[in-house]
């Protein structure tokens, strides 16, 4: 513990295989003769007693679901997906398992829901497919249920590793979180989300880092570009995602980086290492290092110079700040500089709402009603937020929490006519769902596209009316400023959009005209 505190840090990547939760077979001596109080023990139960020494000592603990299997990653290894050698279900269980298993420790603090998802041998993984290699809704539903499980714990995303065939005449991409800019996830604790990412000098947005053979390319490396090209690629990659007011807007943890150290003379690595520490301080951005800890040989040599820490079978510690290691330099320049520190003060969200295949229902409120529109896909907004916006003949919405009026007490109502349309006639000519007054949208649901009704909540007091129709039939209709404007979170499609300091009351459409019933006007009252 005194070595891992002496490099400065304050959390630990936990990895662990799914294999390791169903495994009864004691561990071998020979694997704790360093700690011999564990001798006898199952791999979960020396798993348990690593987090109970690294919360004890003051760390943070991420769970990292690495690996279904023991063999250790990467390629075509058979644990490239989440349900690679399980089921969704599986993995899912697991990952309860896991969170209620340590729940009750209140420095496990995230859930890293898999390590590097990648192409096996037939398939790409994919984000927003709605199959069964989708990881956007992947990770969505796992992280919904854990944070039922434990609404404390962050859910931790990392992007798209690796898609396509890596040769030089098929197509071939490292995704990372570039998808989120026109899909994000919203969970039903939305200040829960991180997303993560990795990156080493020998990779880059198209190489997969195989020096010969299949799978080496002509693409550029990470470590081949100028210091302002690597910013640019970081940022276009991963960091982009926390820029403010945006659907995707989130924390971007780079939870994989590093390089060899010791005895190792690769110009190149070396000044990406400095360059990429110089980008993780110029954009405060959190990281952890790729690994911490490594075996010595009898004569002190590391075999694994990638670490940062290693130990030989006496348990003499070798590490990084001893005198020999080129990586002393940028490492202390990055733990020492200065950062955020302390609680952030909140701001306003922007969370979208995704109809494209099913249901995403996001209202832990309405997840505990069960089906609140039978035979139609269903939308509800996070209970804290609601309902601003909506794109035509997409299904898909926009929540907020932008000057959000207090909740009332009272139940949440499904409109599906014209019942509560008061004060006039807002878009004559169209039907119209309309949620009572002194209450605002929070949700919807579609047949096909259509709409099909409108979700209320009450407010606690009462709420102004009046307002402006917003017409989103011909085009775009969208604030010049405020949330969410410099992100399309329904791409290829018209979106409508009320103002920051306003409510959606109404929704109008038509099936007159080949329109057939897709939102095309919003009524948009004040909030004050």
């Amino acid at each position: 513990m005194a070595g891992l505190h002496s490099l400065g840090l304050n959390s630990i990547r936990l990895p662990f295989a799914d294999a390791l939760i169903h495994d009864t077979t004691v561990v071998p001596d020979a694997a704790v003769a360093a700690n011999p109080q564990l001798r006898g023990k199952t791999p979960l139960q020396v798993y348990d007693a690593v987090v109970a020494a690294l919360t004890a000592d003051g760390f943070a603990v991420i769970l990292n679901n690495h690996t279904t299997t023991y063999r250790f990653c990467c390629g075509l290894d058979g644990n490239e997906r989440w349900n690679s050698g399980q089921s969704t279900q599986q993995w899912e269980d697991d990952w309860q398992f896991m969170v209620n298993r340590y729940k009750a420790n209140k420095r496990v603090v995230g859930a890293d829901l898999r390590n590097e998802v990648r192409r096996d041998t037939w398939d790409n993984p994919n984000w927003g497919m709605g199959d069964a290699h989708d990881e956007n809704a992947a990770f969505e539903e796992a992280g919904n249920k854990i944070l039922q499980a434990d609404p404390d714990m962050l859910i931790i995303m990392e992007g798209i590793n690796w898609s396509g065939i890596p040769t030089d005449i098929t197509w071939h991409t490292r995704p990372m979180l570039t998808p989120v800019a026109t899909l994000s996830n919203t969970l039903i604790r939305s200040d829960k989300l991180v997303y993560s990412a990795h990156f080493y000098a020998y990779t880059g947005p198209a190489n997969t880092g195989a020096s010969s053979g299949f799978g080496s390319t002509g693409d550029p490396r990470y470590e081949d570009f100028t210091p302002d090209q690597l910013a640019q690629v970081v940022n276009d990659e991963a960091l982009f995602v926390t820029q403010s007011g945006q659907h995707f807007t989130a924390p971007v943890w780079v939870s994989e980086f590093g390089a060899g150290g010791r005895g190792s003379t690769a110009g190149k690595e070396q000044a990406w290492f400095d360059n990429f520490t110089d980008i993780l301080i110029a954009r405060d951005t959190d990281f952890a290092i790729w690994p911490l800890v490594g075996w010595a040989d009898s004569s002190g040599k590391p075999l694994d110079n990638w670490a940062l820490l290693s130990y030989d079978s006496a348990g003499k510690q070798l590490g990084i700040n001893d005198p020999g290691d080129w990586r002393a330099t940028d490492w202390n320049k990055l733990i020492n500089a200065p950062s955020l520190t302390g609680q952030v003060a909140r701001s306003p969200r922007w969370n979208m709402l995704n109809l494209d295949h099913t249901d995403y229902n996001v209202s832990a409120r309405m997840l505990a009603q069960g089906d609140w529109d039978n035979g139609n896909r269903k939308a509800s907004c996070p209970d804290t937020q609601r309902l601003v916006g909506l794109g035509r003949s997409d299904s898909r919405g926009l929540c907020t929490d932008a000057g959000q009026p207090a909740a009332g007490s009272g139940a949440f109502v499904k409109v599906t006519d014209e019942r509560y349309v008061t004060g006039g006639d807002w878009a004559s000519g169209y039907s119209k769902l309309q949620c009572p007054n002194n209450s605002f949208a929070v949700g919807y649901s579609v047949h096909s596209n259509a709409m099909s009704s409108l979700l209320c909540a009450p407010a606690a007091g009462p709420l102004p009316t009046g307002g402006r129709t917003l017409w989103f039939d011909r085009g775009d209709n969208r604030p010049a400023t405020g949330g969410s404007v410099a992100s399309d979170w329904a791409p290829g499609y018209y979106n409508g959009q009320c103002a920051d300091n306003e409510y959606i009351a109404g929704v109008a459409y038509t099936w007159n005209w080949n329109q057939g019933g897709v939102p095309d006007a919003l009524l948009c009252r004040p909030l004050n």
